[in-house]
């Protein structure tokens, strides 16, 4: 497994141009550019609706199951790809019929299943680790991801699983705004709200199974909502907004794998510290923006 230490001794320079062949000399490094934008538009796609549904904390958990998912296979037997897909589409399962069956008046009891189904996940994940009896090499890839050992298959996995779920935003992605932004007016013209949330979630499971392969269960939090989050806060519209968080994603993802070629370092590390400065420079110059200082300003009369 290639790490960031075996790579091959790199610098920047001022030929932009020499720089990219560099990056795209080696096969290891085309797969992970490849997969890494294939995961810069599933992720931010998905992402742009958690945000706008607020649902960043069913976000995080299904994330973070996928390192219970992955043990949990490597302890019998299967590979770590199918406890990914597994696991959080079964706790995604648990999360969407807990908010679709929820009582009225009760708007934090989906939060608190979630909660639960996180516990309990983190539980699992440590338990199958201390059963697994067999040498668990690069066990921390589950949490950190491994962008540059990516595989051609790998590559074409993740190519699948981002034509489903465009299709199924392709498909659901109206009503399924409609229901996000004022559910229960959707609800009254007959759009099946409880069943869009509980697609989503499946759909968003689905995602972040395929995308902690590369980033890992803590990091592929970091392109599901820093990107979408910081789209929002320039445009709150659907079609500028998903080409702003999709794009976003794409350079903070090639920008990290830049860095960690260029200087051995972790790539997780720069995709998430460059998805946060993104979004923080982001929000501080909207804050800045809307300041009633600045927005009450007197405007110079001509004469």
């Amino acid at each position: 497994m290639i790490t960031p230490s075996d790579l091959p001794v790199a610098g920047l320079s001022i030929d932009l141009v020499s720089d990219i062949r560099q990056l795209t000399t080696f096969p290891f490094m085309v797969n992970a550019l490849e997969a890494g934008t294939v995961v810069a538009v599933m992720a931010g796609v998905v992402g742009w609706f958690m945000v706008l549904r607020r649902e960043s904390f069913a976000g995080h958990t299904l994330s973070v199951m996928a390192f219970p998912g992955a043990t949990g296979a490597l302890l019998v037997g299967l590979p770590a790809a199918v406890g990914y897909f597994a696991f959080c589409s079964a706790c995604a399962l648990v999360i969407g019929a807990s908010g679709s069956a929820g009582v009225r008046g009760q708007p934090g009891q989906e939060s608190a299943v979630t909660g639960a189904v996180q516990a309990f996940g983190l539980a699992c994940g440590f338990v199958f680790l201390s059963l697994y009896h067999g040498v668990l090499a690069g066990y921390e890839n589950l949490l950190f991801g491994d962008f540059l050992g990516i595989t051609r298959g790998q590559v074409l996995t993740l190519v699948i699983a981002c034509l489903l779920t465009l299709g199924f935003f392709a498909a659901v992605g109206r009503p399924l705004l409609f229901a996000s932004v004022d559910a229960p007016v959707a609800r009254a013209r007959g759009v099946p709200v409880r069943a869009l949330s509980l697609a989503f979630l499946v759909v968003l499971g689905l995602a972040v199974a395929a995308t902690a392969q590369i980033t890992g269960a803590l990091l592929v939090f970091s392109l599901l909502v820093a990107p979408p989050a910081t789209a929002q806060l320039i445009t709150p519209r659907m079609g500028a907004g998903l080409v702003l968080t999709v794009a976003l994603g794409a350079v903070i993802t090639w920008a990290g794998l830049a860095l960690a070629y260029f200087d051995n370092g972790p790539v997780g590390f720069y995709v998430t510290a460059l998805a946060f400065t993104v979004y923080a420079i982001t929000r501080l110059a909207r804050a800045l923006v809307d300041h009633p200082s600045v927005r009450a300003r007197p405007t110079v009369s001509p004469a």
